[in-house]
C-alpha cells in the first residue's frame, strides 16, 4: 500500500467515524439526559426518604420509581405518591 492509498483510506476513515458520530448523536444525547434524570430521581427519592420522619412522606427508593420521576418529574413524584396513598 503506498502513501496514496492510505491517506485515502485515512480521509475515508475520517469520513466513515463523522458520520457515524452525526447518526448516532441524537439517540446518545436522549440516553445521556434520561441517565442524568434518573440520578437526579434517585437523589429525589432519598432526600424525601431523608425527611420522611418530619413529613411523614415515604416512597421507595429503587430503580423503577427514579425513572417515574426522571422522565415525568414533578408529576410523576406526585402520581408515586397518589399511587402509594391509594394502595
Amino acid at each position: 500500500m503506498d502513501l496514496n492509498q492510505k491517506i485515502i483510506a485515512g480521509l475515508l476513515a475520517g469520513f466513515f467515524l463523522i458520520a457515524l458520530l452525526r447518526v448516532f448523536s441524537a439517540p446518545l444525547k436522549l440516553a445521556l439526559k434520561l441517565l442524568a434524570n434518573t440520578f437526579l430521581g434517585f437523589l429525589a427519592l432519598w432526600a424525601v426518604n431523608a425527611t420522611a420522619g418530619v413529613t411523614g412522606i415515604a416512597l421507595g427508593l429503587n430503580l423503577w420509581n427514579a425513572l417515574v420521576i426522571g422522565i415525568l418529574g414533578l408529576p410523576g413524584f406526585v402520581l408515586l405518591l397518589l399511587t402509594q396513598w391509594i394502595l
